[in-house]
């Protein structure tokens, strides 16, 4: 069974300043983006805040296999 990732709605707040954090540019189908836009909507978090969510899970299910 696939493990899901339980995202709480989130007061809607400004926060601004250094995180640490690094612009990267991604390209995605339209469909993902809408689909992380309505997340977004639904929960209150930035389309940012998401994707770091899901990149940061996928990164804890990596396994690296030789061809």
């Amino acid at each position: 069974m696939e493990t899901q990732i339980v995202i709480t709605k989130k007061r809607k707040e400004k926060l601004r300043g250094d995180d640490g954090s690094q612009i990267v540019s991604v390209r995605m189908k339209r469909e993902m983006v809408n689909k992380i836009d309505q997340i977004a909507l639904e929960t209150n978090r930035s389309r940012n805040e998401l994707i770091n969510l899901f990149v940061e899970h996928a990164l804890g299910k990596i396994q690296i296999v030789e061809d």
